[in-house]
């Protein structure tokens, strides 16, 4: 079901941005939908890449690099004023999901167990549409820097083109992403001057006891009881711990031990696996080590060893003030102050623009796609809603158009 944006204000209907890209709008679902429907997993975008390239082509962008973090994209567009040689980048993510899709649309995953359930085919289809309209205008002072990531969805992408010169062979001075986000109103855009998303960290506690017949505990040491205590000590960290100012969850979410046809045997060895979300470092050093003083001290207690394993995955995504503002007063223009949300409340889920946000100043935004059946994130129903995908455009394009606005690398003011 596609609807029309709610509330768009005057400026969003006449601005020239959005102007163009809202006559382009068939060709952007159609080039959405094509990706939707043919997904592919963490670093096997080859075909999602292919289409991009041929698109950059056509479009006229000035340099197109391919395989940059194995199967990423980086095209430059440079403004028609050569005065500067400042630089602002865009990113969009491209990979899909291991789920299998449930819709009935007809540019339905044609893949067996991947669709793309979080919309990284609609940040796409936008940041090719912003290309477009910039390749065309050129209106800007300095180069535009397009980042296709791959592997957004846990495999790291964003740290492999880092690590491939992402940012020494294209020198920026600041970077934006956007997310499409069901919970907002299509037409609405929502940030924050700090933290969007939060850190993410893999937690795993092997217990090893005594194994034996279940009939005699007394002659075990029971891996399944001191796991069961763990979990339920873990869930005071964050209240007896974390300031209630400060967001943090502690969540176990799996349990393996012995085997279920074995009804009669206590394990010699049990294994918990979770995850610790956190917004500030200071919050996450904390948990890291009230879980490991718990960990041994509730193994001890029962006779057991425990080891804690704490994986540092994803560093928080913490928008830059200058930049936010920048992006908060560009979405304004778009669609009027009512329907931009300045202090939106951060996700506990993480984010892997985050790296690139360690490295150079920028912001991450929330493009409202809700018209009312949407389904979540990470949803087996999901799809982008395609009404947005001008919206979405005209947002990338008009971030380089006031990032670049002032020849001779001085800054714009972001208000």
């Amino acid at each position: 079901m596609q609807v029309t944006l709610e509330n768009p204000s005057q400026a969003a209907l006449s601005g020239e941005s959005y102007r163009r890209l809202r006559a382009w709008h068939p060709e952007l679902t159609a080039f959405r939908r094509d990706l939707h429907a043919h997904p592919e997993l963490a670093f096997e975008e080859v075909r999602t890449a292919g289409r991009i390239v041929n698109a950059l082509r056509l479009i006229g962008v000035d340099e197109i690099h391919e395989g940059v973090g194995r199967t990423g994209i980086v095209g430059i567009i440079r403004g028609r004023h050569g005065r500067s040689t400042c630089g602002v980048a865009l990113r969009a993510d491209m990979d899909a999901l291991p789920i299998a899709e449930e819709t009935q649309v007809d540019w339905k995953s044609t893949r067996s167990g991947v669709m793309h359930g979080c919309g990284h085919d609609g940040h796409t289809a936008i940041l090719v549409g912003a290309a477009r309209y910039l390749a065309e205008t050129r209106n800007f002072d300095g180069y535009a820097v397009l980042v296709f990531q791959p592997a957004e969805e846990g495999a790291g992408g964003a740290q492999a083109m880092i690590d491939d010169g992402l940012f020494e062979r294209f020198p920026i001075d600041s970077i934006f992403a956007l997310h499409n986000w069901p919970s907002l109103k299509a037409g609405t855009i929502g940030l924050n001057p700090g933290a969007m998303m939060a850190a993410a960290d893999r937690v795993e506690i092997v217990i090893n006891g005594r194994g034996g017949h279940g009939a005699h505990p007394d002659q075990t040491i029971d891996p399944v009881m001191v796991a069961a205590q763990i979990i339920v000590a873990t869930q005071s960290i964050v209240s007896r711990n974390v300031e209630p100012v400060d967001s943090a969850v502690v969540s176990l979410c799996s349990l393996s031990a012995g085997n279920p046809a074995a009804s009669n045997v206590i394990p010699r060895q049990a294994k918990l696996v979770g995850t610790v979300r956190t917004l500030r470092p200071e919050v996450q050093n904390l948990i890291e080590e009230r879980l490991g003083q718990l960990v041994s001290s509730i193994a001890r207690a029962f006779g057991a060893e425990a080891t804690l394993k704490f994986e540092r995955m994803f560093p928080a995504t913490v928008n830059c003030a200058e930049q936010a503002a920048l992006a908060a007063s560009v979405a304004e223009s778009l669609v009027g102050p009512d329907c931009v949300v300045r202090d939106l409340p951060p996700s506990m889920g993480a984010e892997d623009f985050s790296f690139m946000l360690r490295h150079k100043p920028g912001a991450y935004l929330r493009l409202g796609q809700s018209n009312g059946v949407n389904c979540a994130l990470h949803d087996c129903r999901y799809d982008f809603n395609d009404e947005v995908l001008p919206l979405g455009a005209a947002l990338m394009a008009s971030l380089v158009e006031r990032g670049l606005a002032v020849a001779g690398g001085r800054r714009p003011d972001p208000t």
